[in-house]
């Protein structure tokens, strides 16, 4: 598996905190979270040539995260983050950014080529310098058993639309979605009124999906495939912020299936590690070595 990556695509932003700022984007979250566990991951985005940008890339240097990041004559992304009284964040995502217009380019077809995971989410193809980039990545990769696209939606603002949910989903074999994002998109797609596990059957028969993971907050988590289903509960634990916490579920998931556990392992792993992200400050803690030599 040395010469296969696993990638996240999409926004690089800081998210400004009450507190200050911090390091954000789902990507990012997601390639540094699948490194903790002796994968090769990648971020492919974009910054712009000013000061945010440049720190951006000496954070990920410091994190020792590969990344083909493309400097770009637009802002680096940012995005002010309230937290309310539970914690959890309300976003402001600003427009026009570095992370809009990721170019395509000869370098990132060679990379597609090599990499064996990907995830991309909603939010990066807001914009269609971005969304044709990460379409055309995807259709690059190589295609075959063990391949798998993760379409992580991420409603934020109405920075989505029904045309761009349906082919991201076409694209991917697992789909990735909380409770809330499959209400909206039943409501989008014209199957309101069923419960929540029919409307997962239904996207995964539609989509040919080999996989759908649904995440309910503290009510739990299930994977649905075509044979079975996996419900694990959420544990109970001090939250510092949930900043993160979804990102590093679905890195742990799909390094633990690419490394071959079974479902449910993979599972409960996520579920763990996201658990343990709630507790600390911030998207991008290490993790404890009882978590991280689970699957190594």
């Amino acid at each position: 598996m040395d010469n296969t990556f696993v990638v996240g695509m999409g926004e690089a932003l800081w998210d400004v905190l009450p507190e200050g700022k911090k390091i954000g984007g789902a990507p990012a979250n997601f390639a540094y979270h699948v490194s903790q566990f002796g994968l090769n991951s990648c971020v492919v985005s974009a910054v712009g040539d000013d000061k945010l940008g440049m720190e951006i890339l000496d954070n990920f240097r410091e994190k020792k995260l590969n990344c083909m990041i493309e400097t770009v004559p637009y802002p680096t992304g940012t995005v002010q983050v309230e937290l309310d009284a539970e914690g959890v964040p309300c976003y402001d995502i600003k427009e026009g950014v570095a992370w809009d217009n990721i170019p395509y380019t000869p370098a990132l077809e060679g990379l597609a080529r090599q990499t064996r995971s990907v995830c991309f989410g909603s939010l990066a193809q807001r914009s269609v310098v971005s969304r044709e980039t990460i379409n055309r990545f995807l259709s690059a990769m190589p295609d075959g058993e063990g391949q798998y696209k993760i379409f992580d939606v991420n409603l934020r603002q109405g920075f989505y639309t029904k045309e761009i949910l349906c082919n991201s989903m076409r694209q991917c074999n697992i789909l990735k979605i909380n409770d809330e994002e499959l209400v909206t998109i039943s409501r989008m797609f014209g199957y309101p009124g069923i419960d929540l596990q029919d409307k997962c059957w239904i996207l995964l028969a539609k989509y040919n999906l080999k996989m759908l993971i649904l995440t309910c907050g503290v009510n739990g988590s299930y994977v649905f495939t075509p044979g079975e289903i996996s419900f694990v509960e959420t544990p109970k634990v001090e939250v510092a912020d949930t900043v993160g916490a979804g990102d590093s579920f679905t890195a742990t998931f799909v390094a633990a299936i690419l490394l071959g556990k079974p479902v449910s392992e993979a599972h409960k792993l996520a579920v763990e590690v996201s658990a343990y992200v709630c507790t600390q400050n911030g998207a991008m803690p290490e993790l404890p070595v009882y978590l991280k030599s689970r699957i190594k």
